[in-house]
């Protein structure tokens, strides 16, 4: 994405002693754009958020935005190296040295809200993972790639929010699981023009498809029954995370809680449309994201008020 590039590309980072000066909410504003510029389900979920919360994830996010886009940008000739400069990148935000931007944000935020490093470690190492593997034979090796691509985020996101059970650690792990499974069902194909598949192979083989087939874009009756398994195992993960939910933790996770229930939508919209993703790509509209947000809202006002 070229909004992520201007603060964090090939020249920015070749570049990394640049200070230009700017304050910090020049800083949090710059990754506020990133946010609102992407109209993702995340910028909608955001709005629960009280403002100072709010920068924070807003400069989480525009973070794993420009690390995620390394990995899929086909004009980025040497990714390995990027991500490597973001390690960097990522010392000199905890050692409170940070240099541009976007990493002057995430610093502050980091330090106001305690946000393990390893977390975004774990962030890098699961884009890593997307330059050097293009298949999982199964879900037990495709698991640990979508916890870092996705569950360290939501581990990282629940620091912000607040909570007092341990248990919120489980909810964000197997919620990160579901979300990203969710956009692994919708995304089929734009995986497969890359000449990725993440469906795992033995479940190709279980259900008669071949790579060929996802490679091509054959929809097929058991190309259908594939996408359903794989879609009740997401449903597993959401009613999973669901139950470890503790109430009183419902009134700071509202957030989290929007996008659940924004990615169980969508996963419902693929379940009823027969699995049709490899002809369109589905979503859910503003006025949805922004319904199933005030009903977020409104089920944790309700809970709050019953504890």
């Amino acid at each position: 994405m070229d909004d992520l590039k201007s603060d964090g590309g090939a020249a920015g980072l070749a570049d990394v002693s640049r200070n230009d000066g700017r304050s910090l909410d020049a800083d949090y504003e710059h990754c506020a754009q990133v946010t609102r510029r992407s109209r993702s389900s995340f910028y909608y979920a955001f709005i629960l958020l009280p403002p100072e919360r709010r920068r924070a994830l807003h400069a989480v996010y525009a973070f794993c935005r420009f690390i995620d886009d390394i990995a899929d940008d086909e004009a980025i000739r040497e990714p390995a190296l990027l991500l490597k400069r973001w390690r960097q990148e990522l010392d000199r935000v905890y050692s409170g040295a940070p240099t541009r931007a976007l990493s002057r944000a995430l610093a502050d935020s980091a330090r106001r809200f305690k946000i393990p490093r390893e977390l975004f470690e774990e962030i890098i190492n699961g884009v890593e993972m997307d330059l050097s593997r293009k298949r999982y034979q199964s879900w037990e090796e495709l698991r640990p790639y979508c916890y870092r691509v996705a569950s360290a985020l939501g581990l990282i996101c629940i620091e912000i929010f607040g909570y007092s059970n341990p248990s919120a650690k489980l909810y964000a792990e197997n919620l990160g699981l579901a979300l990203q499974l969710t956009n692994i069902l919708r995304d089929v194909r734009e995986d497969a023009e890359r000449g990725r598949i993440y469906l795992p192979l033995e479940d190709l083989a279980r259900f008669s498809v071949s790579e060929d087939e996802i490679l091509g874009g054959v929809y097929s009756p058991n190309f259908v029954r594939l996408m359903d398994f794989e879609a009740r195992r997401a449903r597993e993960l959401y009613a999973l995370a669901q139950s470890e939910l503790a109430p009183e933790d419902r009134a700071t996770l509202l957030t989290a809680e929007a996008m659940r229930l924004i990615y169980a939508a969508l996963l419902e919209r693929i379940i009823n449309s027969n699995y049709r993703v490899l002809d369109r790509r589905h979503s859910l509209s503003a006025p949805h994201k922004l319904y199933l947000v005030g009903r977020a809202w409104a089920e944790g006002r309700i809970s709050a008020l019953r504890g």
